[in-house]
Parts: structure tokens; C-alpha cells; sequence
């Protein structure tokens, strides 16, 4: 049986499962784990998304769990941007990212400047440098240039976003280490994550896993948006089917406002018996929230003021949500929130949200999170 919702239920439903309304996150790697990873090129509004979830946020808790306990990694996941994931996800991540094989594409190749060759002598040069190091960029250009004695690598592997990199994080043969004087630092997987398996899992294996999280927090949804999601295109439609085909036991069909879509099973009544949110939430810059959803959701993020939102270089903007939906962005100044606020919002919800999330800058919880 076909149930039918609202967007308003299905974005309050999302708002819960993400534990933004109500604030229920518990530790940091359980809130990354139900978020599908937290986008972390900039590490204060990853922190910062991490906190705002947590009845208890404590302080460099995010810090603890990636450079001492090693329970959650900081890497090129989604969408090819650096995120936190836990560490016992992170070979499904290799596993469905590195079946993509994009580098071995002429135009990535010509794009980035080098020939396949090249690419061939990276992929095998890396995991070997890494092996039982913990190197600098600079060190493991080093390394790379030693093992290649291709100077021409040099300044491609030295770029700031890491372009040649990402496919070793693909592959699972690289992830970021502790920083080292204010210096990022690079591991191998094999090496720093505990239980690193012998084998990475099947693609298959690896599709599913991402799916059943991907709907537990951004669902209900369908092939192509978490497509959208996760890479954007560069999964065969065939192989997208086939993943939520091989789910379909576990899933239930959903109609949102006419469009059909599946959600896992086990959440059919929470979503059916959820009401329109009420609240009002300030979610940092590059939330989950927003980038789990595709970019034209009309009931999320109106398309008049969507350009405050998704700017220019692939800024996404902190965001005031009231009722699920974008009504504002904000930015921390001076030690301030400063507000833009698109339509109007109970003041004193907007008062309490603005300083609690202030108080969470003040404890250093993604302290410059918003720009």
C-alpha cells in the first residue's frame, strides 16, 4: 500500500531523523553516522553541524574522535568534497566511490592535466609512500616523486583542493592524518583506521549500506536523488536501479504530494504520523540538511532566494529553517549572528535559536563556521 504525505511532514520527518527538531544528537559519531557523513571543507561548520544536533555538545569532541580514538575520518566522500564519516563506513564509501573509476575518463585527464600514465603511476606510487607514514603534502609529493621520478607531477599533486588525491580516497588507499603544526597531514586507511578490512566490500554491498542510511535521514527518495547526492551523475542509472531494486523487501512506497518515491519500511508510520514542523533552527554553512536535498526543492529552498543560499564557488550558506523551510541565512560577525531573514519568524523562537547557536560559537563549536 501507497501511503501519501506533505512536503511539510516530510521535511519535519527529515528535520527529526537528523536530530535538529528535537535537538537529539548524542555522541559525534553517532550524529555523523544518521547524518550520512557532515561536509567538512571547512571544519567549523562541520563541528558546528555536529554541536547544534547535541543535547550535550562538548568541546572538541569532533577533534578527539578523528586524531585520538579514530572512530570517525576526514576524506573525499560525496559529491568528491571532504567529509566526516565514521570509520567503520568508510571502506562502503571506497567501495561504491571507487567503482566510478572517473579518473580513467580523458576528459578528467585533460581536465587535471595529465595523462593516464600519469594517473596509473599515482594510484600506485601513493599507497606506497603512505605505507606506515604520516606525511605532509608536501612530504608525500616527496614521496610520489621519489618512487615516479616524474617531476611533472609535482605541481598537480601540490594543488590546494587536492584534485589528484581524491581518487586514492575513492579507492580507500588515503585519508587525512592528525595536522601537524597547523599542516594537513595524509595515512593510509589500512594503516589508521582499526579493523580495516582485508578487502574492501563489493560495490553491491557497499550501494546498499549508503541507500538504507541515505533514506534513514534524507528520505523518503528515489535513484535520482540520492544519485544527486552522492555523485552527481557519475553512477550508471542501471547500477542506481539495481541497488534499490535488491532494497525493495526493506522498502515501502511513499506518494509526496504526487511524486512517488520509497522510503525505508521501518519509518512508514513515524513519517505517516509526523506533523508540520513549528520550529525554528539555525544550521551552519554546508548543512546536511540542505545538501541532502535535491537543489530545486521549492518547499525546502524557494527558488527567489535560493542564489543567498548556493553561491558562488559552492558556498553554501548557514541558514535559518522555520516550519522546515529556508527562510533566512545568517553569519557570525564580531562575535555576532547577523539575520537575513527571507519571511518572518516568531521572534521569540528566532531569540532563543540565535542564542543558543551563539553560545555554541562562543565555546569554540565551529567558531567561524558561517563567513
Amino acid at each position: 500500500m501507497t501511503i501519501s504525505v506533505t512536503w511539510p511532514q516530510v521535511l519535519a520527518w527529515r528535520l527529526k531523523r537528523q536530530f535538529a527538531d528535537p535537538v537529539a544528537g548524542a555522541d559525534a559519531v553517532s550524529v555523523v553516522r544518521r547524518l550520512t557523513g557532515v561536509q567538512a571543507q571547512v571544519a567549523s561548520s562541520a563541528e558546528l553541524a555536529v554541536a547544534v544536533r547535541q543535547a550535550r555538545p562538548r568541546r572538541g569532541e569532533v577533534g578527539e574522535a578523528l586524531w585520538r580514538e579514530r572512530t570517525l575520518v576526514k576524506t573525499w566522500t560525496a559529491r568528491g568534497t571532504l567529509h566526516l564519516v565514521p570509520a567503520d563506513e568508510l571502506a562502503c564509501y571506497a567501495a561504491v566511490l571507487g567503482s566510478f573509476r572517473t579518473w580513467d575518463k580523458g576528459s578528467w585527464q585533460r581536465g587535471h592535466g595529465v595523462t593516464a600514465a600519469e594517473v596509473a603511476a599515482i594510484l600506485d606510487a601513493v599507497p606506497r609512500a603512505l605505507a606506515g607514514r604520516t606525511l605532509t603534502r608536501e612530504e608525500l609529493v616527496e614521496g610520489v616523486l621519489e618512487v615516479t621520478g616524474d617531476v611533472h607531477l609535482q605541481e598537480a599533486l601540490a594543488s590546494g583542493w587536492g584534485a589528484l588525491l581524491k581518487p586514492l580516497s575513492f579507492l580507500g588507499e588515503l585519508c587525512y592524518g592528525p595536522p601537524r603544526e597547523g599542516r594537513v597531514t595524509f595515512v593510509s586507511p589500512r594503516d589508521w583506521v582499526p579493523g580495516w578490512p582485508p578487502a574492501l566490500p563489493s560495490a553491491e554491498e557497499g550501494g546498499l549500506t549508503l541507500v538504507r542510511s541515505f533514506l534513514g535521514a534524507h528520505g523518503p527518495g528515489a535513484p535520482e536523488t540520492f544519485d544527486s547526492w552522492l555523485y552527481r551523475g557519475a553512477a550508471r542509472k542501471a547500477t542506481l536501479r539495481g541497488w534499490f531494486r535488491d532494497l525493495t523487501p526493506e522498502l515501502a512506497e511513499v506518494e509526496v504530494e504526487g511524486r512517488p518515491m520509497v522510503l525505508l519500511a521501518e519509518h512508514l508510520d513515524d513519517l505517516a504520523a509526523t506533523a508540520p514542523a513549528t520550529g525554528v533552527h539555525l544550521l551552519p554553512g554546508f548543512d546536511q540538511y540542505i545538501l541532502g536535498a535535491p537543489r530545486d526543492l521549492e518547499p525546502l529552498l524557494p527558488k527567489e532566494v535560493k542564489a543567498k543560499v548556493s553561491r558562488a564557488a559552492g558556498w553554501v550558506s548557514p541558514v535559518v529553517v522555520h516550519r522546515g523551510r529556508v527562510a533566512g541565512v545568517w553569519e557570525a560577525k564580531d562575535g555576532e549572528i547577523i539575520l537575513d531573514l527571507f519571511e518572518d519568524v516568531p521572534s521569540a523562537a528566532l531569540r532563543a535559536e540565535t542564542e543558543r547557536v551563539a553560545g555554541l560559537l562562543g565555546q569554540g563549536a565551529g567558531h567561524g563556521a558561517a563567513r
